[in-house]
């Protein structure tokens, strides 16, 4: 067991693996600015270390830009001062979450703006793939340059496989397997099984999302997306759903299965219904007020997702864990049944809000249906 994720396991609700990850990250490399220069020039980031004074800050915030809806906090920023002149490193690391909103694009527009720097950096290190075309098209645009690499985490770890003498650095490799940080360039016997089983696994999911299940969330909500939505749902959010946009893209309800990718293995993937609002979204904070009135009247039966946290999505949830399902002959047929229960809970709620989209209740759902 890594020192690392002891330490998480205890402060796992107040800090996220990913921003855990940064902290340890920025302070090995603070701490070790020879490896970090290394690091650098491994990558061909840089090509000089002669005489550089080193500054390393973590969720350090920019304000935004006028087209901008929200300000900026990439995870590192590295300051690189030489020859009276400075260079200026942006750092994003995404351990299973995904890229936000024109999140990468806004950090380049920082970086472009910012009246100093000699030369702009902005790297985006996942431990997923994760191909970054759209970024690549945008920066061409932007004067100063700003330039973008794309790394992932496995390869940070070969390289710090050098270093593993250093108790910090042992730690952080040790830390980095668990979290299947460290070997994505190869195929396990987990990986196998789930090529395999793939089919079988996408079948049984969209068995339980359809017929009655589906024709009951149409009645209720509206339109459902498509199966390709579904698979870019999984690919990109780590969740299979069928799902409504709510009048407005920003602003979802989603019926499913959530939590595929699990940083543990050990960890069971878990089946309900989400809303959720962008930051962006007119009324996004008057909707997050109400989602956690909601969790504070019904903590048993809503969880919440970052209803405090900007520019973040704002989410609810009503949850089973799918190990819940596991014990019964006929699973279909119960997930099916709890899908079902999972709806008519979030028809229970709409009274709540002012809906900038049309919500059936359970009565008039039941008429339709008739």
């Amino acid at each position: 067991m890594s020192l690392f994720t002891n330490l998480l396991n205890l402060h796992s609700a107040n800090k996220p693996l990913e921003d855990f990850f940064t902290e340890i990250i920025a302070y090995f490399l603070d701490i070790n600015q020879d490896i970090l220069i290394a690091w650098l020039k491994h990558e061909s980031i840089i090509y000089d270390e002669n005489e550089i004074n080193i500054n390393i800050f973590t969720q350090e915030s920019y304000q935004p830009l006028k087209h901008h809806h929200s300000g900026s906090k990439p995870d590192i920023v590295i300051k690189l001062e030489h020859d009276n002149q400075t260079d200026i490193i942006f750092i994003e690391s995404k351990i299973g979450s995904t890229e936000g909103w024109e999140q990468l694009e806004r950090y380049a527009e920082i970086l472009s703006n910012l009246s100093y720097p000699q030369q702009r950096t902005l790297i985006y290190i996942t431990r997923d793939y994760e191909p970054k075309e759209e970024i690549q098209k945008f920066l061409p645009k932007l004067t100063p340059n700003v330039k973008f690499f794309q790394l992932r985490w496995y390869q940070f770890y070969s390289f710090l496989k050098k270093y593993e003498t250093d108790t910090l650095a042992k730690e952080i490799l040790t830390f980095m397997e668990i979290h299947r940080m460290s070997h994505n360039n190869q195929l396990s016997s987990v990986d196998l099984l789930t090529m395999v089983n793939f089919n079988k696994t996408l079948n049984f999911m969209e068995s339980t999302l359809s017929e009655e299940v589906e024709h009951k969330f149409k009645n209720a909500f509206g339109k459902v997306g498509n199966g390709v939505s579904s698979m870019n749902q999984w690919r990109c959010s780590n969740r299979y759903i069928i799902y409504h946009h709510c009048h407005d893209p920003k602003f979802l309800c989603g019926l499913g299965y959530f939590n595929l990718n699990p940083e543990n293995l050990t960890e069971y993937p878990y089946l309900g219904i989400c809303l959720e609002v962008s930051p962006t979204f007119k009324e996004s904070q008057k909707i997050a007020q109400i989602m956690q009135q909601i969790v504070n009247n019904y903590p048993k039966k809503w969880t919440s997702h970052k209803l405090t946290t900007a520019p973040k999505w704002s989410r609810i949830f009503y949850l089973k864990s799918l190990q819940e399902f596991l014990s019964q002959e006929d699973q279909l047929s119960v997930i099916k049944s709890f899908f079902i229960e999972s709806i008519h809970e979030l028809q229970k709620i709409q009274p709540y809000f002012d809906f900038p989209w049309k919500v059936v209740s359970t009565a008039e759902a039941s008429k339709e249906e008739e």
